[in-house]
């Protein structure tokens, strides 16, 4: 590859991720906003203490299933950070697809309310 992968790239991998995920996650996420950014902008860096905004790769914005919700809260949404991701890429050199998996998954189960334990074993049943 010559050129960093694009948004749509990224996302591509990310759906072809939730593609692989047993059914009874999938069909909770008909309604989750999956959006590809360059980075995380300043307000969420700053509410979450992170000064560089290469250490967020990914982030769950929502209430988990079975939080009561509240009226005009926005739909929830993935976000996946795309310069982050492919920093962390071209650091660890781990397969795109497999990186952009594992940063799925882990705000998936933000979705669900899952720990990380529970993630993990998540990750591991995705083909």
């Amino acid at each position: 590859m010559t050129t960093a992968p694009a948004a749509i790239e990224i996302e591509t991998l990310a759906r072809a991720a939730i593609g692989k995920l047993p059914e009874a996650f999938a069909t909770h996420l008909d309604n989750v906003l999956l959006i590809v950014e360059d980075f995380a902008d300043d307000a969420v860096l700053d509410d979450l203490g992170i000064k560089n905004p290469f250490a967020l790769t990914g982030l769950y914005h929502g209430r988990p299933i079975g939080e009561a919700a509240v009226t005009g809260d926005p739909p929830p949404a993935i976000y996946l950070y795309r310069r982050a991701i492919l920093d962390e890429w071209i650091e660890s050199g781990e397969e795109l697809g497999h990186l952009v998996s594992h940063v799925v998954v882990h705000e998936i189960g933000h979705h669900f309310g899952l720990s990380d334990a529970d993630m993990h074993a998540l990750e591991d049943s995705a083909p």
